[in-house]
């Protein structure tokens, strides 16, 4: 599976998508919900409502951007279904790829939070005091991650990824009102958005809690997968956007 190739130009541009894709999908997250805080002060259903709309929107937009680049992913936990899932049928990405990912989505979630709050003159940096520990938030976490892998590997497997645009979009934008966390389903976005002390924020202490939950949910995930699409290896290369034909852009050329 190549994992000792060197790191190429085409490895970068994927992780330079990943890295733009993730801060631009914080900085709509997080911008969106200052805004909607600004104009409607008084209701939080209606702040929701606005900060909802805006992410799923935004999140459908930029995985037609970025999907024929490094496949969108914008989320540690789907680059490691999708490695995880595709070692055996030797498709997806290898474990160096994913470490790559992972680093360059944890990074731009950051850098999303950092220039959401600098558009919005705030500090750069000003981090959340918004309490998540719960455990009935965490519970929610790991419904909305489950079901999102769900969601990401059946539209592979069956051959429709290309609505993965609008079906990942709305998938988040209905969750943010069905689970109890508002659906981060997202460790790099859950910390990016520590680095906010806006309507989007979470408490630093909160994190781990989060991104512990994520990961349980990624497991769920997975194994519903093993047992309704015994497949779903095959068609991690089409995850979440099928990759371009380019050979320029085809990271197993």
């Amino acid at each position: 599976m190549g994992e000792n190739r060197p790191m190429t130009p085409t490895l970068w541009r994927r992780l330079l998508s990943e890295f733009t894709g993730t801060a631009l999908l914080v900085t709509a997250v997080v911008g969106s919900g200052i805004m909607a805080a600004t104009l409607s002060p008084t209701d939080v259903g209606l702040q929701l409502l606005q900060n909802s709309i805006a992410t799923a929107f935004a999140l459908a937009a930029l995985i037609l951007i970025f999907g024929p680049v490094s496949g969108a992913h914008f989320n540690p936990v789907v680059s490691a279904a999708d490695w995880f899932l595709g070692r055996r049928a030797g498709t997806g990405l290898t474990a160096r790829d994913l470490g790559g990912y992972v680093a360059a989505q944890v990074l731009g979630a950051i850098a999303g939070s950092v220039l959401a709050n600098l558009m919005f003159d705030l500090a750069a940096v000003d981090f959340s005091g918004k309490d998540r520990a719960a455990g009935h938030l965490r519970l929610g976490e790991v419904v909305a991650t489950a079901g999102l892998i769900l969601l990401i590997f059946a539209l592979a497997r069956s051959g429709r990824a290309l609505v993965a645009p609008a079906a990942v979009g709305a998938y988040i934008g209905a969750a943010y009102w069905f689970t109890s966390s508002t659906s981060f389903a997202n460790p790099a976005v859950t910390i990016g958005r520590a680095f906010t002390d806006t309507f989007a924020g979470i408490a630093p202490t909160s994190v781990p809690g989060f991104v512990i939950a994520q990961l349980v949910g990624l497991a769920v995930g997975v194994g519903l997968l093993a047992a309704l699409y015994p497949d779903a290896g095959q068609a991690a290369d089409q995850v979440v956007v099928p990759a371009d034909s380019d050979p320029a852009l085809d990271h197993r050329a």
